[in-house]
């Protein structure tokens, strides 16, 4: 078999299995704070998972709602890195923005190859791929917007390409950071070798396979005072269920550290295919002591990974300085959007938030690295 007939073959099981956990199933059993519906879109050749949104839920998750990602979520992020005097007024205008969004009908979306992860992996790109999906898409839900997520121009540019020779508007999300050469980092970078060293001597070490029924509910509380506690209750709030049907489904492999109890300490979960690792899941306790590094030992872990495989590593966006010293190559991530077919108010809200997130949000993402 040739490595795009492998790769197609991986991103099928995927699929696959994300279909067997997701379609016809209450998210919400699932992914407490989110509010879609899973279908399946494309030829018998190659299919994709779909988030579909009907219209305006309070709090959704923002990896499936557009309007809690650039309104409610964005203005979270602003408020964080303002100065405190700025506060109010950010406030004041992240409800302005978000009811402008509600009355744009802006959640009324399907969103192409959605994984509900904060980073969507893509197989690679076929030539007219982004034209068949569209005319399928417009067939089925004609009355709502059309979203591919988590695009950027080092990993997708023919997907980009395509998208815009179509008539999609492109909005800035997020700055991402890329390690494409991790072996080739480890050797250059002091810091990414130091964390490896720290990974490889540190006891307790719990590998994908030692992940057992006893750790699921541990793992969710880990990432929930991480991702939730800490930084945003709008990232999806996964819950036992999903981190043990995705672990038992091969979609989610996990990596972490035990304390002398046996309990975990910390762990990360890893997602991928075709050539591309992203980690969605990370958590520890956070409040250990930060001279613990146990940030430090996850990405390590991952990093590991990447350096037996030769993947390239999406580590998302944050944590920039972190990143950077250790190879980390930062890269403007977009979502690409289809409303030709929408009334003008959605057409308009669109058009203004690309014009507004590549003249403002853009230089504020690679000021702070978000």
């Amino acid at each position: 078999m040739t490595a795009p007939a492998r790769s197609d073959d991986e991103f099928a099981r995927h699929v696959e299995a994300f279909a067997r956990i997701h379609v016809g199933a209450d998210p919400r059993a699932l992914v407490g704070n989110l509010a879609t519906r899973a279908e399946l879109v494309g030829d018998g050749e190659r299919r994709y998972p779909v988030s579909v949104d009907d219209g305006d839920i309070d709090g959704n998750a923002w990896v499936c709602s557009p309007r809690t990602t650039y309104g409610e979520y964005a203005t979270e992020e602003a408020v964080r890195y303002a100065p405190s005097a700025a506060a109010p007024l950010l406030r004041a205008a992240g409800r302005g923005l978000d009811g402008w969004l509600r009355r744009a009908a802006i959640d009324r979306a399907v969103a192409i190859n959605n994984w509900w992860l904060s980073t969507n992996v893509y197989p690679q790109w076929r030539a007219g791929e982004a034209a068949r999906l569209l005319d399928e898409a417009l067939q089925r839900w004609p009355t709502h917007a059309l979203w591919l997520r988590s695009l950027n121009r080092d990993q997708h540019a023919a997907w980009l390409a395509e998208c815009e020779a179509l008539g999609f508007a492109l909005i800035p999300s997020r700055q991402v950071y890329l390690f494409r050469d991790v072996a080739g980092s480890a050797q250059r970078r002091h810091n990414l070798r130091m964390d490896l060293k720290l990974a490889a001597k540190r006891p307790g070490r719990a590998r994908d396979g030692d992940i057992g029924e006893a750790d699921y509910a541990r793992i969710a509380w880990l990432y929930g005072r991480l991702y939730m506690d800490k930084y945003s209750g709008f990232n999806p709030r996964y819950g036992e269920r999903f981190l043990r049907e995705w672990h038992r489904a091969g979609l989610l492999r996990f990596d972490g550290f035990r304390d002398e109890s046996g309990q975990l300490l910390c762990v990360a979960g890893v997602f991928g295919f075709g050539g591309t690792t992203t980690t969605p899941i990370v958590g520890y306790d956070t409040d250990l002591p930060q001279r613990l590094g146990l940030y430090r030992l996850l990405t390590a872990t991952t990093f590991e990974r990447a350096i037996a495989s030769g993947d390239t590593v999406n580590f998302s966006a944050g944590a920039a300085g972190f990143k950077r010293l250790r190879g980390g190559e930062a890269s403007i991530e977009y979502s690409a959007v289809y409303v030709r077919h929408l009334p003008a108010r959605t057409r308009c809200a669109v058009a203004a938030l690309s014009a507004l997130t590549r003249r403002v949000g853009v230089p504020i993402m690679r000021r702070f690295g978000l």
